[in-house]
């Protein structure tokens, strides 16, 4: 009997050892997990410069990217894959050109405006806000659709939502921290969902691949308004104003950033690709997409009725994401012309928020505003990448920086091609306001 009672207390004692090493275990295994998402995500400067891409590219997938790449997709069919090409390489020459120069100028971009030609950097800056302000609204009744679909909230409760959310990501004392990780592990999950979109559509992959390089048609127009969507505006500024703000400038970080800037793009071209994909297998199947609402007809061709809740998630995924980044921009666009804002800053931020919200709930679903916010923004990216590329080549400006030629001559291709776009976005604006 004696010899029984040790033996299971023998056993006790090693079941006892058994959990205690399964727990030790799982807590490695936690802690070694939380390692590797911190590696991913980085710390430090890594973890800056990887914001900063994921800033720029979360603020050029809102939801006005859904409906773009769907609706010109069903237009254009395979062709569309050649617009993609082409505004890839553009927004390559785009990006690398700004976020080298603000790098290496130490300066952001409405200050180099304003040291090549002093105001310039004052009317780029309110370009900027006003537009940032506008789209802001847009990202108001995204969320307001995505509410509606996922809870049948009033579209003016939905939109309350989005407000209060960006409000409460601002109030985090470090606001490049948490700019940070929330554009990255939201912009994750933004990634991971149009790519599994676009694999499981089962896309025409050679069809798409012909006609990328040998397009059926040359689709001028939507090239002109997705330049307008991925650099356009507030977006293209986002990153390069985030490195200013942790300090990763100069000659020595010019490497990395043109790398991060690189990664900002292709991220950017690889949901647009996805969705295209997807896009295109759900047209050449014959389904026909809700004119209403091309982006969500997608989902539901790839996954059923389950599409239609996955769409809203990822709508108010991407409007919070364009939110945040809207309102971060365009302070810092605000922040070294007024003490105010910039000893302010964060408050600044919220208050910029707190407005687009409450705008919202008197204006509704601002069309005009948006149409005239994104006319005037087409003048950004001419005037503001133009006057950096002047910029590039001032010592007083950027010292002993020496500006590659090549990247040069393919910048003034890129404000001629978004100079053209100003233009020809002008000229409908009196019959919008007459109508």
């Amino acid at each position: 009997m004696s010899k029984n009672l040790v033996e299971q207390e023998n056993d006790v004692r090693s079941q006892s050892a058994n959990i205690e090493g399964n727990d030790e275990t799982a807590q490695a295994g936690a802690n070694n997990l939380w390692a590797k998402l911190k590696n991913i995500l980085g710390t430090g400067q890594q973890s800056a410069l990887l914001g900063a891409a994921f800033l720029m590219f979360t603020s050029a997938i809102g939801p006005g990217f859904l409906m773009q790449t769907t609706t010109f997709t069903e237009q254009y069919r395979n062709s569309f894959g050649f617009v993609i090409l082409v505004v890839t390489f553009i927004s390559i020459f785009a990006q690398l050109n700004i976020w080298q120069i603000i790098a290496a100028s130490r300066l952001r971009a409405q200050d180099v405006a304003n040291k090549v030609l002093p105001g310039l950097g004052h009317v780029i800056a309110f370009f900027v806000s006003f537009g940032g302000l506008a789209f802001c609204l847009a990202h108001n009744a995204a969320s307001a659709l995505a509410m509606n679909i996922l809870f049948g909230l009033d579209y003016k409760i939905g939109s309350l939502v989005i407000g209060v959310i960006g409000i409460i990501v601002f109030t985090y004392k470090s606001i490049g921290v948490v700019v940070d990780k929330f554009c990255e592990v939201t912009g994750i999950f933004m990634l991971i969902t149009l790519i599994y979109l676009g694999i499981a559509s089962h896309p025409p992959v050679g069809l798409a691949l012909k006609s990328t390089f040998m397009p059926n048609e040359l689709p001028l127009f939507p090239v002109v308004t997705l330049i307008g969507g991925t650099v356009g505006g507030f977006i293209c500024f986002s990153g390069g104003h985030r490195l200013v703000d942790a300090g990763i400038v100069g000659q020595k970080n010019l490497k990395k950033v043109g790398g991060y800037a690189t990664l900002a793009i292709v991220l950017t071209t690889i949901v647009r690709i996805m969705l295209f994909l997807a896009a295109l297998s759900a047209v050449v199947s014959g389904f026909k997409l809700d004119p209403s609402n091309p982006a969500a007809s997608v989902f539901s061709f790839v996954m059923g009725p389950a599409g239609s809740i996955l769409f809203a998630v990822l709508i108010f995924s991407e409007a919070l994401n364009s939110l945040v980044g809207a309102a971060y921009t365009s302070v810092s666009f605000l922040k070294t012309l007024s003490k105010t804002i910039y000893n302010h800053e964060r408050g600044s931020i919220v208050a910029f928020i707190a407005l687009s919200t409450v705008l919202f709930e008197f204006i509704g679903q601002p069309v005009k505003v948006m149409i005239l916010s994104g006319t005037l923004n087409a003048l950004i990216l001419p005037l503001a990448l133009g006057s950096m590329l002047i910029a590039a080549h001032r010592k007083d400006i950027v010292g002993e920086y020496k500006h590659s030629k090549i990247m040069t001559a393919m910048g003034w291709v890129v404000v001629a091609i978004a100079g053209y776009m100003a233009i020809v976005s002008f000229g409908g604006i009196p019959a919008m306001w007459l109508d």
